[in-house]
């Protein structure tokens, strides 16, 4: 019987650019996505833009453009992803400017409100526009914000409406003290000591003033004030599946079915406290879990563009492709940990891993199989068909999962040294045959189990097999 099963991307920001380290969190996704798929699951795989803020509407101002024309170009890139990634193309994509997101997010509101848990309250605090939040002290070092150490943080004194976050501390320790509902275990540590160490007020609001946050979701009851934009940002979980209808997508997805968010390492406090939180004070229930990874660096350091040292996944794709980008961050871009990335390493990889070895062996079985006029057995064609089992993506361990494809192509490469059936064959047609099928059925497994990771290269694996042909051109074309 098919399980219902949630899995969503974290919305990113629509100020620039999509970047490698979002192709990451989506690429993870989809291969999660498509994984479960594979085992029978009904699979709502949501992502999209969150197109709100302060940041936003400067960047448009820069840009000398309305906001609304500004998101709509932006969004459009994003979208685009869907094709450029190879991602499932049943994937669910939602704006925040989406006018029933709109009215959800509004409904959150209102929601919480009636628990008591939104009151009026005049704040001054340091304000980081990179992170549209205000920095509690333990997050500033040396006068910056620790996540955007080159922008200067901003003194801000107004009238917001505040959340009563400090209201679920106790909910929330019982919450982050269940194994499971963080991935990895030491993110969720991470989360409960944050919350043990006593959780504040926040502000969800802002302040209409001189044509600042004007480029937001009203609150409602108050048009002097727009929504926090992540207070509005979060409610796209359960928006996009029509909340606040109370049934379809909503029950069948998030109240009945297995809830998965993935989502960078620095947004412990927003996924897994904030939302948490806000779904309590709403009376709805809270998420299953949430897959953390880390961030991709460069040279050691974080990527930035000021620091010229932004690897566009768009360019990389243009140039090697889209499997040889989703194998890239498949096997060679940790799950959890940070990772550094340069470009120097993605063409070694790319020549080692996919041009001299996966091409490498598919030309080498399917020219001995079409040229000796052998052809894959029956039986063994069925594997074509079968469903597999990834335990390692059980655990959410991609580059596991991975590993162990390419320790079978290391395999099979072994047998055709070792067995030479291009030489046997001559002598012994029998013996010859017999290990050409057997580097064909290496083939036909490496094709079934590339199939959530690079879908496209295995369909193309596949037909080579089935129609016993040889590849028209590489796989992967070798890069000098």
């Amino acid at each position: 019987m098919a399980r219902p099963l949630y899995i969503t991307t974290t919305l990113p920001y629509v100020n620039s650019d999509p970047h490698i380290g979002f192709a990451l969190e989506i690429v993870h996704a989809d291969i999660y996505a498509r994984y479960r798929k594979l085992q029978g699951d009904d699979v709502f795989f949501n992502t999209g833009t969150d197109e709100h803020g302060q940041k936003i509407f400067e960047a448009a101002r820069k840009a000398g453009k309305e906001p609304s024309a500004y998101v709509d170009e932006y969004a459009a890139k994003f979208r685009a992803l869907k094709d450029v990634l190879g991602l499932s193309q049943d994937i669910h994509f939602i704006r925040t400017t989406d006018p029933h997101h709109v009215a959800a997010a509004q409904e959150m509101w209102k929601r919480c409100e009636a628990a008591g848990d939104i009151y009026p309250k005049t704040y001054t605090g340091l304000y980081c526009v990179g992170c549209e939040a205000f920095k509690t002290e333990k997050e500033i070092v040396d006068g910056k914000c620790t996540l955007h150490p080159s922008l200067t943080l901003t003194e801000v004194s107004e009238k917001n409406y505040f959340f009563k976050l400090s209201k679920y501390q106790d909910q929330l320790r019982e919450y982050l003290s269940q194994p499971g509902v963080i991935v990895p275990e030491w993110r969720r540590e991470e989360a409960l000591k944050f919350v043990e160490d006593g959780l504040e007020d926040i502000s969800i609001s802002r302040e209409k003033k001189d044509g600042h946050n004007e480029w937001g979701i009203p609150v409602p009851g108050d048009d002097s004030q727009t929504m926090y934009v992540w207070f509005d940002a979060l409610t796209n979980y359960i928006s996009t599946l029509g909340w606040p209808e109370e049934g379809g997508d909503f029950k069948k997805f998030w109240v009945d079915g297995d809830t998965m968010q993935m989502a960078g390492k620095d947004q412990v406090r927003f996924q897994s406290i904030i939302w948490q939180a806000m779904l309590m004070s709403a009376q709805l229930p809270r998420a299953g879990r949430v897959v953390y990874h880390g961030f991709i660096t460069s040279g050691g350091q974080k990527m930035s563009k000021s620091l010229g040292n932004v690897i566009d996944p768009l360019s990389i794709v243009e140039e090697y492709g889209t499997d040889a980008l989703r194998y890239f961050l498949a096997r060679h871009v940790h799950p959890f940990e940070d990772t550094d990335v340069t470009m120097e390493k993605f063409k070694e990889v790319y020549n080692a891993d996919l041009a001299n070895g996966l091409g490498n062996l598919v030309s080498r079985v399917m020219k001995m199989a079409t040229s000796n006029g052998v052809q894959s057995r029956e039986q063994d064609l069925k594997f074509l068909d079968r469903e597999w089992e990834i335990p390692e993506l059980d655990r959410y361990e991609v580059n596991q999962a991975i590993e162990s494809i390419w320790s079978l192509i290391t395999t099979a490469d072994s047998f055709i040294q070792t067995s030479q059936p291009f030489k046997t064959i001559k002598t012994d047609r029998k013996q010859g045959e017999t290990d050409i099928k057997v580097g064909l059925l290496y083939l036909i497994q490496i094709a079934v189990k590339l199939g959530v990771f690079l879908p496209t290269t295995s369909k193309k694996i596949e037909i080579l097999i089935r129609e016993n042909k040889m590849p028209e051109s590489p796989l992967f074309l070798r890069k000098e």
